[in-house]
């Protein structure tokens, strides 16, 4: 007997985050000021996945001679800056919550993203002095 999976697919310019809930000092080591605190306008989150991207326009499409047989439209996108696995700090007005599978989400776009944090391994040379 076959069995499905069902995945969200984030479309567009958005990003969805898996919110962190109350801190006014992320893990990442991001102050958040009590003043953005208290009015929830700011809040912090795990990126779980990534849309495409801001959709671009083909420039076959600006043809100058209408009546030729163009191909299929084939889509194309301007990737974003969020990867999955950052830290994004958002506008939280901007952003919709959804709850999958019993867990809560938020879809963010792009615009209502102020800053991402990554986490990336350095490696050293051996040899170098620290």
């Amino acid at each position: 007997m076959a069995s499905f999976k069902k995945h969200l697919i984030v479309v567009g310019d958005r990003i969805l985050v898996r919110p962190l809930e109350g801190e006014e000092r992320t893990a990442s080591g991001l102050y958040v000021p009590p003043s953005a605190v208290s009015a929830r306008s700011v809040q912090g989150g795990n990126v779980v996945a990534v849309g495409p991207g801001l959709p671009i326009p083909d420039p076959a499409d600006v043809d100058a001679e209408p009546w030729k047989q163009r191909q299929e439209p084939h889509a194309r996108y301007v990737p974003l800056q969020a990867r999955e696995g950052d830290y994004a700090l958002f506008m939280r007005n901007a952003s919709v919550e959804i709850t999958f599978e019993d867990t809560k989400y938020l879809i963010v776009p792009n615009s209502a993203v102020l800053v991402l944090v990554r986490e990336e391994i350095e490696l050293r040379d051996m040899d170098a002095p620290s």
